[in-house]
């Protein structure tokens, strides 16, 4: 077969990043899957070949795992209700014909380019202990609510939901950006014909927004999920690591495996099996999606 020049320069143009991603990825992805088959110490060259060992051991014998998981979990759920709902409720504002919407999508954008690190020991600062710098507790004590003072990083009941509203304020800058590019995607004569046609504002909101933003918004969950699921940084800032368990997410886990046991070989095996959960979820939301697209 017969290959004209300009398919030549599609495959050329396409070629560095198959390339990047080759290198960066395909290649790390299987060296890590040989890892994982495999007890190391990952320092001494002795490895000792285990099978599939590893993985059995992580679906059976490791209920901190499983913990971590679910931790992520929660912290995901509250991500896609409370910031996405938060972001798209922003978008829906800041898409309409107000005074100084340039200025609000601006400031709503700050604290995703933020650092993780800062944010997460700025937040401590401003909820850590009882009292003294806890601005928030002495927020509620000026307006009358000293009964709800409350020391939110160091009570395992709250700790979770602490950093889940946090991760949440971090990142729905990112959501309320791609929702408002959906939102000024939106023909506008469809809103028109809709108004002419004795359609409510909820009526227009029903059929129109929402049916054309499904994409968008299978997009933005996809993205949160995957973000969310993968959450290190501001944790490790703000609680100072898996406190206890408690906070244990499955990067963290990982991370505590490879220093706390040197088990490296496992490190990798927890690596994968994170992985191919991240995929299935995905999938199965794209799927749903899909479907409700179709019908």
């Amino acid at each position: 077969m017969r290959i004209n020049k300009s398919t030549l320069e599609n495959y050329f143009f396409i070629l560095p990043a198959v390339i990047i991603f080759t290198i960066f990825y395909i290649i790390p992805f299987f060296w890590i899957f040989q890892l994982s088959m495999f007890d190391w110490d990952g320092i001494l060259p002795t490895k000792i070949f285990v099978g599939l060992q590893n993985f059995k051991e992580i679906i059976s014998q490791d209920p901190s795992w499983w913990q971590a998981i679910g931790n992520a979990v929660y912290i995901t759920l509250i991500a896609l209700i409370l910031q996405n709902a938060l972001a798209f409720l922003l978008a829906l504002a800041c898409d309409r014909e107000i005074k100084m919407k340039n200025f609000y999508r601006a400031v709503f954008f700050i604290p995703p380019v933020l650092s993780e690190i800062v944010v997460g020991m700025a937040w401590r600062f401003i909820i850590s202990g009882v009292d003294g710098a806890n601005i928030i507790n002495r927020m509620l004590v000026s307006v009358g609510l000293p009964q709800l003072v409350h020391n939110w990083l160091s009570d395992p009941k709250t700790v979770l939901t602490t950093v889940a509203l946090v991760h949440s304020w971090k990142g729905f800058g990112w959501g309320f950006l791609i929702f408002l590019a959906g939102l000024q995607i939106i023909p506008k004569e469809l809103y028109e014909a809709a108004r002419v046609d004795g359609a409510s504002s909820w009526d227009s909101f029903k059929k129109i927004t929402i049916p054309l933003m499904v994409p968008v918004i299978v997009l933005v969950s996809i993205l949160t999920i995957l973000g969310t699921m993968q959450a290190f940084a501001l944790i490790l800032a703000l609680v100072g690591g898996e406190f206890a368990g408690h906070t244990s997410v499955p990067v963290l886990r990982i991370l505590t495996v490879m220093r706390d046991s040197s088990r490296f070989g496992y490190a990798c095996a927890q690596g994968i099996s994170f992985g191919v959960i991240l995929v299935i979820i995905s999938f199965i939301q794209y799927r749903l999606s899909k479907r409700y697209r179709e019908e």
